[in-house]
């Protein structure tokens, strides 16, 4: 059996450099597979970021691969339209949503106006129309509820996450006490995310974190 592809979504101004997907990149190289992983570099509109990942998706399935999202924040909020879409088509796509926005449409208005890319520093006007394309993405609960695996840290400075429990009441979670939007300690978690990509949830104790640590 050929092992899933893991593609990690990035969330917003943020970009394959991000400091999990680097995590699980090289968790996947100390394994030999390196090739099991893809973060592609997000256009900051979300039609064309969608169509990004709607081609990765369409590759790999051309490759008869199965694929796991593994999706941050905003990236969380993407994985679940293609994981809700999938499910409709009866397609295989399952997603560990990480701190995920749940209402980005709402949050992102106080972002309106000029906007810097924390690791590429492009520069852009984040507009209503953004937001409006993020709207058309918005899912309701999920229709199959197996097919996430929920990881969320309770002192999230910039979410909520009761909005992502609740929606994602029905699927497994692992909810810590503490940490922070950034999810601290990723990497403890990522051995949980090969079980559930193997089928299997094996999710540690959430020890509590203190707010904001590192």
């Amino acid at each position: 059996m050929t092992d899933p592809l893991y593609v990690y979504v990035h969330g917003f101004n943020s970009s394959p450099a991000s400091w999990k997907a680097r995590q699980l990149a090289a968790a996947l190289e100390a394994q030999g597979r390196a090739a099991d992983f893809a973060c592609p570099a997000l256009s900051h509109w979300p039609e064309q970021a969608i169509a990004q990942l709607q081609q990765l998706l369409a590759r790999a399935r051309e490759q008869s691969r199965e694929v796991v999202l593994i999706g941050s924040s905003l990236g969380g909020y993407y994985s679940s339209y293609l994981v809700e879409q999938a499910s409709a088509r009866g397609e295989p796509l399952r997603a560990v949503l990480v701190n995920p926005a749940v209402r980005p449409y709402r949050l992102l208005e106080a972002w309106l106006g000029e906007n810097r890319n924390l690791y590429t520093d492009e520069q852009y006007q984040l507009t209503p129309e953004h937001l409006r394309q993020l709207l058309a993405l918005d899912t309701a609960a999920p229709a199959e509820p197996e097919r996430y695996l929920l990881l969320v840290q309770t002192a999230d400075e910039t979410l909520d996450y009761r909005e992502a429990v609740a929606k994602y009441a029905a699927a497994p979670q692992f909810v810590q006490p503490g940490g922070s939007h950034g999810f601290e300690r990723f990497d403890e978690l990522i051995p949980a995310i090969f079980a559930f990509a193997a089928g299997t949830i094996a999710l540690p104790e959430p020890r509590p974190l203190p707010a904001g640590s590192h």
